[in-house]
């Protein structure tokens, strides 16, 4: 069983938060322990916006990991990249203090689920990028692509960048929109199976439907345990 998997997205508001709370909550119904942890969260004050909607589709309060920082190692209240919105608080983001709160919680749990901020080259500090850490931690990633206009380039280009990187990636999820167009839509997840098929044949093509209220649909898991 992997111990860590790294859900990254083709840009920002591609579903991310979404995409990881549903992964966690049908891993938790299925009887594994699992945690999720955001590696950056920008844009808040207090608490990390995302872990609180992980832990409501969980359907769990804040957890004392939550309270120890380990499942948020830095928050900062600029919505920007890490890197900028770290230095507008005089912060510079050490890497080793994130690594050492996932194996803090590889202790405790079965699988941890680390949400990335923004996209695959989105700077962490000034001197690493998003993916550098994906590389150097060797974490399986989870690349979650959506129905935005726009986004058959911003997928390929980021499954390029990780054949690039030598980057395993195990999992594509088309996270589908409220307001999406149906014909965009079909096409890309169309696309995205060929493109699959040809070039990352073991990568498994997921896709996640519209969320209405708290009616939260089922992901598949089986292959992550």
């Amino acid at each position: 069983m992997r111990k860590t998997w790294f859900i990254s997205g083709i840009d920002t508001e591609c579903g991310k938060t979404i995409v990881t709370g549903l992964l966690a909550r049908q891993l938790k119904k299925q009887g594994t322990k699992v945690i999720t942890q955001k590696m950056v969260q920008t844009g808040c004050v207090g608490l990390s916006d995302d872990l609180l909607q992980h832990r409501k589709m969980m359907g769990i309060g804040l957890q004392e990991v939550d309270r120890q920082d380990l499942t948020c190692p830095y928050l900062f209240s600029f919505p920007a990249s890490p890197h900028l919105a770290a230095r507008l608080e005089n912060q510079t983001i050490d890497l080793e203090k994130i690594a050492s709160a996932t194996r803090e919680l590889e202790k405790r749990y079965e699988i941890t689920l680390l949400e990335g901020a923004g996209g695959l080259l989105v700077p962490i500090n000034d001197g690493w990028l998003t993916i550098d850490y994906i590389k150097a931690t060797n974490y399986p990633l989870i690349l979650v692509s959506s129905s935005k206009l726009g986004s058959i380039n911003h997928t390929l280009m980021s499954l390029e960048v990780c054949r690039q990187w030598k980057i395993d990636i195990k999992a594509v999820v088309y996270n589908h929109l409220p307001d999406e167009n149906v014909l965009v839509a079909v096409e890309s997840v169309k696309v995205f199976k060929k493109y699959l098929a040809e070039h990352w044949p073991c990568t498994k093509m997921l896709e996640c439907p519209v969320i209405e209220g708290e009616a939260y649909p089922e992901l598949e898991t089986d292959w992550m345990v």
